[in-house]
C-alpha cells in the first residue's frame, strides 16, 4: 500500500518524455488575441503562457466546475479500492476533487489510467503514478486502444469523472467483459454570462480561439447563440483532440487546429500556427 502523495517515479519519467521531444522554434503570437475559455479557476496558466509568448488572453470562461453533490457518497465509492483492478481518472479536474477524497493508503498493483497526458501530469502532482496513458489519442478512445485494455474479462474498473459525460469508455469495457462503475467527484455547469460586449466586438477583440473540452466547445456554441455561432465558426480555433476537431467541423467551424495535447506550451504552440498562417 502507498499513501496518496507520497514520492513516485512518474513525474521523473513525464519530464523525461518532455525532455526527449525535440526542441521548437521560438513562438511568438505578436499580439494575437486570443478568446481563453477553461473554467475561471483553470484559465491563469494558459493566459500567462499567451502572456509569455506576446499573445493577448481574453478571458471568457463558458464551464464551472464544483464539488459533488454528496461528496460523502463519493468518500465511499472511493474508500475500498483493494477489490479493483483498474481506477481510471477522466480529467485533470477528476484527479483534483478526487485526491482529498482518497483513501490513506492505495494498493500497490492497483492500475491507475489517465485520459490524456494532461491528467497524468496532475496525478504525478499528487504522488500517484498513471500506469496507463495512452499516447497517440488523448482520449477515450486512446486508452481503450491500449494492449491492456483489450482483454478486460473479469476485472473491476472505477471511473472517477464528473457528472454525465461520455459513456464510450464504461460501456467499451463492459462489452469486454469488465465490471464498471462510476464515482462523480465534481460537477459542471454552464455558467451566466452576457455575451453581448463579446459578440458585437468580435471583430476587434477575437482572432483565435481555444477550446479545451467537448463541453466547453458546446457550452460557447450555447451562450453565443445564433447571433454569435457565426463569428466563431469563421475564427480560427485550436482544440486538443481529434473527436473535439470533428466534434467543431460539425458544428460548422471551418479554421480547426489541433494541438499534440492539452498541456499549455501545446495549445500555445498552435496557436502561434494560426498566427503565422492567417495574421503575420
Amino acid at each position: 500500500m502507498v499513501p496518496p502523495g507520497s514520492s513516485r517515479s512518474c513525474t521523473t519519467t513525464l519530464m523525461a518524455e518532455n525532455a526527449a521531444q525535440p526542441p521548437r522554434p521560438p513562438c511568438n503570437l505578436a499580439g494575437l488575441s486570443v478568446l481563453v475559455t477553461r473554467p475561471a479557476g483553470q484559465a491563469a496558466a494558459l493566459a500567462e503562457a499567451i502572456s509569455a509568448a506576446h499573445g493577448r488572453p481574453i478571458s471568457f470562461p463558458v464551464l464551472e466546475i464544483l464539488g459533488p453533490e454528496d461528496k460523502q457518497a463519493a468518500r465511499t465509492q472511493l474508500a475500498d479500492l483493494a477489490g479493483l483492478d483498474l481506477l481510471i481518472f477522466i480529467s485533470a479536474n477528476a484527479v483534483r476533487y478526487a485526491f482529498p477524497l482518497l483513501p490513506d493508503n492505495i494498493p500497490l498493483d492497483l492500475q491507475v489510467g489517465a485520459v490524456g497526458k494532461a491528467t497524468a501530469q496532475a496525478l504525478c502532482e499528487v504522488g500517484l503514478d498513471p500506469t496507463l496513458v495512452p499516447q497517440d489519442s488523448m482520449d477515450s478512445e486512446g486508452l481503450l486502444a491500449m494492449p491492456q485494455l483489450r482483454k478486460a474479462r473479469g476485472k473491476r474498473v472505477l471511473i472517477v469523472r464528473g457528472n454525465g459525460g461520455r459513456e464510450l469508455l464504461k460501456e467499451t469495457l463492459e462489452q469486454r467483459g469488465a465490471q464498471v462503475d462510476y464515482v462523480e467527484v465534481y460537477r459542471r455547469r454552464l455558467p451566466q454570462r452576457n455575451p453581448a460586449n463579446l459578440i458585437s466586438n468580435w471583430g476587434q477583440m477575437v482572432e483565435a480561439v481555444t477550446a479545451t473540452s467537448g463541453q466547453i466547445l458546446d457550452n460557447l456554441f450555447t451562450l453565443l447563440g445564433e447571433q454569435g455561432a457565426p463569428l466563431l465558426q469563421a475564427t480560427p480555433l485550436v482544440v486538443v483532440s481529434e473527436r473535439i476537431a470533428e466534434q467543431a467541423a460539425a458544428r460548422g467551424c471551418r479554421i480547426i487546429y489541433l494541438a499534440n495535447s492539452a498541456s499549455d506550451g501545446d495549445v500555445v504552440y498552435s496557436l502561434c500556427e494560426v498566427y503565422d498562417a492567417h495574421y503575420r
